[in-house]
């Protein structure tokens, strides 16, 4: 019995690992159950890699599934050293073409299946209420619930239309917080009238797209439940997703290593209680392997203890279990190219500097990314390196270009002539906003661009990109190099 019950312990878990090869846990635990994996940039270092390390999975089980968060723009995992070939969910939102937010994600669905990855943690359904918010930002369509509602659903028809699984993530909206999960517990004030009016509608939406899963968020809402973040609690996955609702798929939980999850109960409490709630998946994180064992403990001990009840574990593992491939289609008709500087944010002012003024000092803001998008090339700097003969990009070489870095203390650089000041979320950061400021006193020209989501005070984004992708920053070279 003990055996049986570990067996649909593991069939509910996606844990992360170390390096680029499969290590010999995991594959052992995937003969004995393992649902699957989820893979981060640390495990990828090329596509004939990947697609070795995946064959390798899928040898031992044909019916695993494999994750990684590949929403495009600023989260990637394919492309992080290079920076994302796709524009992002905000630009994408801005743009507000359904087509060619589908044409995008089905790009991302073909790379992901010629990598032999299953299951997509993407997209992101939030919508970004909160400009101060440090985790969604440019992730999100944007700030109103009606647009990130239908540009969710054209990115889920894209994407699964290549057969890989789409997971509409944060249930039930991160996007209103001022705190990142991964590092605290974001509190979410509002009632339910609110939630059903703004932060709901993107998950209706992905619902009726048909999303193959969804993903909870460790955010608390205490007028749904006061004790419990959304991952772990009944009412909001079981009560609110799946009875008010209606969604029948696999709701995955957001990474149980995360501080918002595990920080005051540990993961394998986290696992449990996640599973009592409703949660079918688990998604352990990064490196899961020195702790993989102990979750399955503590879901067989809850098991024994009728803490957690056998048939929500075996109802959980048949839900899992349907997250084969889906069936892929045609692909529609691709719409026309378009130049993403249209969906850019540029201040009179700023137009009027770049077009009068033919050559910059570039002032590289670098700031420590959140976990969720990881060390990975951004911007131009991205754009210059993946392609340093386009024209746009010689010319932006050829400028001076100064690192000051905004997450600890550093003296402002002396720059003579105009500056060029490129960053991420630029207002988030305190040490940024002297440095402009600083730069700002006197006659010299000083342009911000803030690729990222811009706060309330345009002073740090005089140019808003809305992403940092490597798309993005082609594009804005082609801005700042048009006179």
């Amino acid at each position: 019995m003990t055996e049986e019950v570990r067996r649909l312990a593991l069939g509910v878990l996606l844990p992360g690992f170390a390096g680029t090869a499969l290590p010999d846990l995991i594959a052992d635990r995937l003969h004995e159950g393992l649902a699957g994996v989820v893979l981060f940039g640390s495990n990828i270092a090329d596509p004939a890699q990947v697609r070795a390390l995946t064959d390798a999975i899928l040898a031992i089980r044909p019916d695993a599934v494999i994750a990684a968060d590949e929403e495009g723009g600023d989260v990637t995992r394919l492309h992080m050293p290079d920076g994302s070939p796709e524009p992002g969910n905000a630009v994408l939102g801005r743009l507000d073409d359904e087509a060619r937010t589908a044409a995008s994600a089905r790009s991302i669905g073909v790379e992901l299946v010629d990598a032999g990855i299953t299951l997509d943690f993407a997209p992101d359904a939030d919508a970004n209420t909160n400009a101060d918010n440090p985790v969604i930002g440019a992730r999100s369509f944007g700030a109103d619930a009606g647009l990130v509602a239908r540009q969710t659903a054209a990115w889920i028809l894209g994407l699964q239309s290549t057969g890989v699984g789409a997971c509409a993530k944060h249930f039930p909206g991160h996007g209103d917080t001022a705190v990142d999960s991964h590092l605290g517990l974001p509190v979410v004030p509002h009632g339910l009238d609110v939630l059903r009016e703004r932060e709901l509608l993107p998950f209706v939406a992905a619902i009726e797209a048909g999303v193959a899963s969804i993903m909870t968020s460790h955010i608390v809402l205490p007028a749904l439940d006061p004790d419990a973040p959304a991952t772990m609690s009944r009412p909001i996955l079981t009560g609110l997703l799946r009875e008010e609702l209606g969604f029948d798929g696999v709701i995955v939980s957001d990474a149980l290593d995360m501080a918002g999850a595990s920080a005051a109960i540990g993961i394998p409490a986290a696992a449990v209680r996640s599973l009592a709630a409703g949660a079918d998946l688990l998604c352990l994180g990064t490196d899961s392997e020195p702790y993989l064992d102990d979750v399955v403990a503590a879901i067989v001990d809850a098991v024994a203890s009728g803490d957690l009840e056998r048939q929500r574990l075996e109802a959980a593992v048949a839900r899992a279990a349907r997250l084969g491939a889906l069936p892929a289609v045609e692909a529609p008709h691709e719409p026309e190219p378009v130049d993403l500087r249209s969906a850019f944010d540029v201040q009179e002012a700023a137009a009027q500097a770049l077009a009068a003024t033919p050559a910059w000092t570039v002032l590289r803001l670098e700031s420590r990314p959140n976990s969720a998008v990881g060390v990975t090339g951004w911007g131009p700097f991205a754009a210059v390196a993946a392609d340093p003969g386009a024209p746009a990009a010689r010319r932006f070489a050829t400028w001076p270009q100064v690192v000051l870095p905004v997450d600890r203390d550093a003296a402002v650089p002396e720059i003579d002539g105009p500056v060029l000041v490129i960053g991420r979320d630029v207002h988030l950061h305190p040490r940024a906003l002297a440095a402009i400021d600083a730069l700002r006193t006197g006659e010299r020209t000083v342009v911000v661009v803030d690729m990222g989501w811009p706060g309330e005070d345009r002073r740090s984004a005089d140019v808003a990109t809305f992403g940092a992708s490597r798309a993005v920053g082609a594009a804005l070279l082609d801005l700042l190099t048009a006179n």
